[in-house]
């Protein structure tokens, strides 16, 4: 992808912009997991905006193109990943499948979407990557139906080192167009945070999972 920098500070500040990405560190989200978090993230608020939407497809295309060369298939990873990966594969020409989280209870009870055959060489699209575990599931759902995971693209990448960990495991290399680093140094130069909230912020990349220990006095 050209101009990577770039790319990731433009891409950064319309995740902000349009408040895909939201950062409060003196008012914390809890996710899922439990784990206190000065940032949230929702990538479908980009499927709203016409202009940002057609970028980050350029942009996830090109990325495509560039890391893995020819593919013969475009697979998104539920839910967030399916909008993303058609807008990818239409771009492309080409077929589009996608990953359930868990498989269908009833029909065919399939857990892949779509029509594809084993031994296709497929990249894997995705909105947002963690720790990477629910993206990996669904490259492993494609692998044992026999394709050719060449690797994944996504839009934005909270850079823990769990997830470079876990996709280095899995031998599938990943791409995303931003991260929490390009994130936080244009929230940074552009007034979005003040100096206060740019230390939680940091101290939150260094230890997600202890941070709400470490912060917890001051909210």
């Amino acid at each position: 992808m050209s101009n990577k920098g770039e790319v990731e500070q433009k891409v950064a500040e319309f995740l902000l912009q349009i408040k895909a990405i939201k950062l409060q560190p003196g008012n914390p989200f809890t996710w899922a997991s439990g784990w206190k978090s000065p940032i949230y993230c929702d990538n479908r608020i980009t499927m709203s905006h016409p202009l940002i939407r057609t970028y980050i497809r350029q942009k996830l295309t090109e990325l495509v193109q560039e890391e893995f060369g020819s593919v013969a298939v475009i697979a998104g990873v539920a839910t967030a990943g399916i909008p993303q990966g058609v807008l990818v594969a239409q771009e492309l020409g080409l077929p589009f499948i996608y990953v359930r989280s868990k498989a269908k209870e009833h029909g065919t009870g399939s857990l892949i979407e779509g029509g594809f055959s084993p031994g296709q060489r497929v990249v894997v699209v995705e909105d947002l990557i963690s720790t990477g575990k629910s993206s990996l599931q669904a490259v492993a759902a494609l692998r044992d139906a026999g394709c050719e995971v060449a690797g994944l693209v996504g839009i934005f990448n909270y850079g823990f080192t769990a997830a470079s960990e876990n996709f280095k495991s899995a031998k599938c290399p990943f791409f995303t167009l931003s991260n929490y680093n390009a994130l936080v140094d244009y929230a940074q130069k552009h007034n979005f945070v003040v100096e206060e909230d740019l230390k939680l912020l940091r101290k939150w990349r260094e230890d997600p999972e202890g941070w709400g220990e470490i912060i917890k006095d001051r909210i």
